[in-house]
């Protein structure tokens, strides 16, 4: 119990943003994400942002991973014995 009134309210906040546009002003989210220019076509990305100096943490156990790609399981390992 009282769960009614929250549902309620998020039942109608899911109808309001299904059915009805908001005003969006889109100058101020341009500014927001900081695309303060229009397209300069530089074409840069996010894996252009990214520093190639920095080490991954996990490098030194990448040998661990385990190849759980083997075929020639035929399950006798768990099956058990009668």
């Amino acid at each position: 119990m009282g769960r009614g009134r929250a549902k309620a309210k998020q039942t109608k906040v899911a109808r309001e943003l299904k059915y009805h546009s908001p005003n969006t002003d889109l100058a101020a989210l341009q500014r927001e994400l900081g695309g303060n220019e229009l397209s300069s076509g530089s074409g840069s990305t996010v894996a252009e942002d990214h520093d190639d100096d920095e080490r991954d943490p996990y490098d030194p156990y990448a040998n661990y991973a385990v190849d759980d790609d083997d075929d020639d399981d035929d399950g006798k390992d768990w099956t058990p014995r009668r």
